[in-house]
């Protein structure tokens, strides 16, 4: 839930920037009102004060970050705007890729980008584009040299296959037979065309004391892997996979594209054959997969008591295992569209919501004007008496009496600078997020009894932030505006509106 979220903000000022008035300590004011108003829970500030955003990948409080990031320690980052987390555009993409991976979110307030909201997720959508037409263009330049390695025998990247390695002549680097592996990778054919078993005979190299070239021990995935590599009878192949860019799954390029070519041979094809032949025989007999879950909302339907609700042993009822809670898949279903139907018509609600907020907006734009107007002439007046106190035109002590109680209202102007430009923040991308959603899906109500159900599945996972079933009330809540004001008179900022329901 938002109001548990453990946010990390990022503070990145250069010397240049400083010397211009830009404070560190105004870019942090302004993202804790941010999380303020959004009720997350700073937790960590990363400061790299003076440090040039030419390139920050390496700096110890950018790895901080992402490690934080990776051990689920900050599930967001705030920060002033993009430039001030990367201008090398690279590392930029580098940034988006790595929290998209593990599931945390950027928000830059000047441009108005959250990740955890609708209108957000299109940062990742965008980001994702240029970092994939980054990535085809220079695989489009490597791909071109590849089948002519290939075809002389060469080094495509990587170390050679388990039982090879490549020979010590630096200008032929050409695969040669590893004869500390060989004799194991041998080996593992006669144990299998005994065993017929993958999960056996990686046991019994074990057994054996035999390890990976790593050291790890054998898995049957290693023995699959192994066993099916055409190399072991002396066929290369090279330039037949391609990445799918998430750096764990690859895919078989079409064959004519392969590039075959002769090396040693560990093993007789007679052998390879038969090994394989076991090996796709097995494969035809694997049960298939389960089916999908039929249920709308299974794996999102939360009990009061805080653990998930399931549907077992075919019963259409979606139970907790924990206190017994249960209701029918039927009524939470029904519950569930009657939410949709009210999301997707209040057309009205949302047009006088919108002029509200573009209304407040304005306002607090305008007494931030006023406020750094303010700020600016204090500065100015401060500074005129700094250079009479150095012309010795006026004494220590009225200097002294001038001076505090001026800085004392700067300090107050520049913190209600602060929280005024992080309420227009929180504003600006909750009206942003709210006209995303909008957009797109005033007809779904009609078409949502024709949609299959992962098209279904699809929109339930990014329209909704929680369902919790109580005792006698169920509670949706759903990631669009609330009904009411995001902030009502007083500049407080409401809960999000969660609509209840009587079982």
């Amino acid at each position: 839930m938002n109001d548990e979220k453990p946010i990390g903000i990022w503070i990145r000022v250069s010397t240049e920037d400083q010397a211009k008035g830009d404070a560190p300590e105004h870019h942090e004011e302004r993202a804790r009102m941010y999380c303020k108003l959004k009720g997350w829970n700073v937790v960590t500030v990363y400061n790299l004060e003076a440090v040039s955003g030419k390139s920050v990948m390496e700096q110890p409080e950018t790895q901080r970050m992402l490690n934080d990031v990776k051990e689920g320690r900050i599930k967001a980052l705030v920060f002033s705007k993009l430039a001030r987390l990367a201008r090398n555009t690279k590392e930029l993409l580098s940034f988006a890729d790595y929290f998209q991976e593990h599931k945390a979110d950027l928000v830059s307030l000047q441009e108005s980008i959250d990740t955890s909201t609708p209108a957000g997720r299109l940062f990742y959508t965008i980001i994702a584009a240029m970092a994939q037409w980054e990535r085809e263009e220079i695989a489009s330049r490597v791909a071109a040299s590849v089948p002519i390695r290939a075809q002389l025998g060469k080094p495509l990247g990587g170390a050679a296959p388990y039982g090879y390695s490549w020979g010590d002549d630096p200008l032929k680097k050409q695969l040669v037979i590893d004869e500390n592996e060989a004799p194991v990778r041998k080996l593992m054919y006669d144990i299998f065309l005994r065993t017929k078993r993958k999960k056996a005979t990686a046991k019994e190299l074990n057994d054996l004391g035999y390890r990976t070239r790593k050291g790890d021990k054998f898995s049957d995935t290693t023995i699959d892997r192994l066993l099916r590599d055409p190399m072991a009878k002396g066929i290369r192949r090279a330039n037949y996979t391609k990445s799918r860019g998430n750096k764990k799954h690859w895919d078989l390029k079409p064959s004519d594209e392969w590039v075959l070519t002769e090396c040693p041979n560990l093993i007789s094809e007679e052998l390879w054959n038969e090994c394989n032949a076991i090996l796709d025989k097995q494969y035809k007999r694997r049960d298939k997969l389960g089916r999908q879950s039929k249920f709308l909302l299974a794996g999102i339907l939360q009990c009061k008591c805080g653990n998930k609700m399931y549907v077992y042993h075919g019963v259409d009822t979606f139970h907790c295992k924990n206190c017994g809670n249960k209701i029918t898949v039927k009524d939470i279903d029904l519950v569930y569209e009657e939410q949709l139907r009210t999301f997707l018509f209040t057309n009205l609600e949302v047009e006088s919501y919108k002029r509200q907020t573009e209304s407040l907006i304005n306002e607090k734009t305008n007494l931030l004007a006023v406020t750094e107007s303010k700020i600016k002439e204090l500065r100015e007046r401060t500074h005129e008496m700094l250079e009479l106190r150095l012309r010795k035109e006026i004494s220590q002590s009225d200097f002294a009496c001038f001076y505090k109680p001026q800085n004392e209202r700067t300090e107050e102007l520049q913190k209600q600078s602060a929280e005024l430009q992080g309420e227009i923040d929180a504003l600006t991308i909750h009206l942003a997020s709210s006209n995303a959603v909008l957009s797109d899906v005033q007809d779904l109500y009609s078409r949502w009894p024709d949609l299959e159900l992962h098209e279904k599945r699809t929109i339930v996972e990014a329209i909704t932030d929680e369902i919790v079933v109580g005792e006698e009330d169920i509670y949706v809540k759903l990631a669009y505006l609330p009904k009411h004001s995001f902030f009502d008179k007083s500049g407080k900022r409401q809960h999000n509106h969660m609509d209840s329901y009587s079982q």
